[in-house]
């Protein structure tokens, strides 16, 4: 099948149009990678508070929550997400929560994580964790602020 010069044409005009809508729309309030709808990667949210490390989950257990898909290590860790997600989901959606402090979004990794006051904050990569964990206090009342208008 061949298309002809017109419907090329009329094809460069629809993702011409589709574009800057797709430029302007709103970040997901849940980060998950590009093409993906995981959110932290596919890595247990509760195990981060009940085993104290960062578990990958499995699509054996999984739920969906807040527009993402959460994968859990064990039906007990997913049912105690379903009853109080805000309880372990990450703070600012997964996003880097040393960028949101600073005014605009990045993705987070799971690896590079911390509890603080019973919260989860997620970081860009060890060295942005690093920098998070001189002047968190700062940073959490910053990313507070921030949140969620720098989605926009």
């Amino acid at each position: 099948m061949t298309i002809q010069k017109s419907g090329w044409l009329a094809l460069l005009g629809l993702i011409a149009l589709t574009l800057p809508t797709l430029a302007l729309a709103d970040k997901a309030p849940v980060y998950t990678a590009l093409f993906s709808d995981t959110a932290l990667k596919g890595y247990d949210p509760v195990a981060y508070f009940e085993l104290g490390k960062a578990t990958k989950g499995s699509k054996q257990f999984k739920t969906n929550w807040n527009g993402a898909q959460w994968w859990f290590v064990s039906a007990e860790h997913r049912d105690a997400f379903i009853a109080a997600p805000e309880q372990y989901a990450p703070q600012y959606g997964g996003y880097c929560a040393w960028a949101v402090g600073n005014g605009y979004t990045a993705s987070g990794d799971p690896e590079v994580w911390s509890i603080v006051d019973g919260k989860l904050y997620v970081n860009y990569n060890e060295s942005i964790g690093e920098k998070w964990q001189k002047d968190r206090a700062a940073l959490i009342k910053s990313a507070d602020a921030n949140w969620p208008d720098v989605l926009k």
